[in-house]
């Protein structure tokens, strides 16, 4: 195999903020990996409080003997290799997931969605995400978002009826609400969870402290709408707590390394009655078609990253009415890429 990254800063079009702090960039590892004549892409989306960096990322991919990864790929296997040659880095063991799921669609001459059984007529509408901000910065931001038919909105600070306010006197599209463990009192929280309600809100991420998961059991068994673990769920090994603590959970790829890892997790949702929301971090249109693909399997999708930025290096995926459209092109059907993007470096 011949390796090849690439260090990439992606910077987003607005400063964005969460419940616990504010960036205006994200480190990327971009990644090439060629197996005879067939190249794959990958990304690794590394956002600072996974705790990830460009120096952790090349060291694990020197850890990588890759003549022991060959064609047929088995795919647990490979994340049980590479979870072996260290722990956590899930953003860069996503990023070899992604780029060999990428070439395992090419060699087979299919999408990735038909390899994993997505219907695209399944599709659901992606969100786009508003971080905490001033009113009049969110609404500013609400024009870049005038194709959506979806808002996803950051709460868990003072403001948070400030925000929903703000949103609901310029669009009365449905919303997403991602508190990001913000909330501390559980009484406090079903107050402003039916409040939500009443706004229109139709989902809520991660309410309260991940590690609290009484309190989040609690506000589940009294929610009027669907509750979803974020933080609280990274891997497929996380999941058996879960069950009837939150309605449903939020697939990262950047969180569950990569594509099979997560396809394996929204089957253990679907098997625990659970409901399943797919995300991203900051990402390129690389792995945002990674996660596209599985998005058909999921009820709902949050998918924005090349939205989000101002200098994804591939093209953008195709949208239109709220939706991605999927081409029938083999593997993650990434288009746009520059050749000159990936000198080639061996590992």
């Amino acid at each position: 195999m011949k390796i090849s990254c690439k260090q990439f800063e992606l910077e987003l079009k607005h400063p964005f903020s969460i419940s616990k702090f504010t960036r205006t960039s994200t480190p990327l590892m971009l990644l090439k990996v060629q197996y005879e004549d067939v190249i794959g892409y990958g990304e690794a989306s590394m956002v600072p409080y996974m705790g990830e960096s460009y120096e952790s990322a090349n060291a694990f991919l020197k850890l990588v003997d890759w003549n022991t990864i060959q064609y047929p790929f088995n795919f647990g296997a490979i994340i049980s290799y590479l979870d072996s040659l260290a722990p956590g880095q899930p953003a860069i063991k996503a990023a070899i997931d992604i780029a060999l799921n990428d070439i395992n669609g090419k060699i087979l001459n299919k999408p990735c969605y038909e390899i994993y059984g997505a219907e695209l007529a399944k599709m659901p509408v992606t969100s786009y995400t508003i971080g905490i901000d001033t009113p009049e910065v969110i609404r500013e931001k609400l024009k870049d978002a005038e194709a959506f038919k979806v808002i996803k909105v950051k709460l868990g600070r003072d403001n948070d009826k400030e925000i929903i306010e703000t949103i609901r006197s310029m669009t009365d599209v449905p919303l997403y609400v991602d508190a990001n463990q913000g909330w501390a009192d559980k009484i406090q929280a079903i107050d402003l969870i039916y409040w939500l309600h009443n706004k229109g809100v139709v989902l809520i991420e991660q309410p309260m402290d991940k590690n609290n998961l009484d309190g989040n059991a609690w506000l589940t068994e009294r929610s009027p709408i669907p509750l979803l673990a974020d933080e609280a769920v990274q891997r497929l090994a996380d999941m058996g707590q879960l069950k009837g603590a939150y309605h449903g959970i939020n697939v990262k790829l950047m969180k569950s390394c990569g594509m099979y890892e997560g396809h394996q997790m929204i089957i253990k949702a679907r098997s625990f009655g659970m409901k399943v929301l797919i995300g991203c971090m900051s990402e390129t249109s690389c792995a945002t078609l990674a996660a596209i693909a599985l998005a058909p399997l999921c009820n709902w999708a949050d998918l924005d990253g090349p939205w989000l930025t101002k200098n994804n290096p591939f093209a953008n995926p195709q949208f239109e009415n709220g939706k991605y459209i999927l081409k029938d092109l083999p593997g993650l059907g990434l288009e746009g890429v520059n050749p000159d993007l990936f000198p080639y470096t061996t590992f």
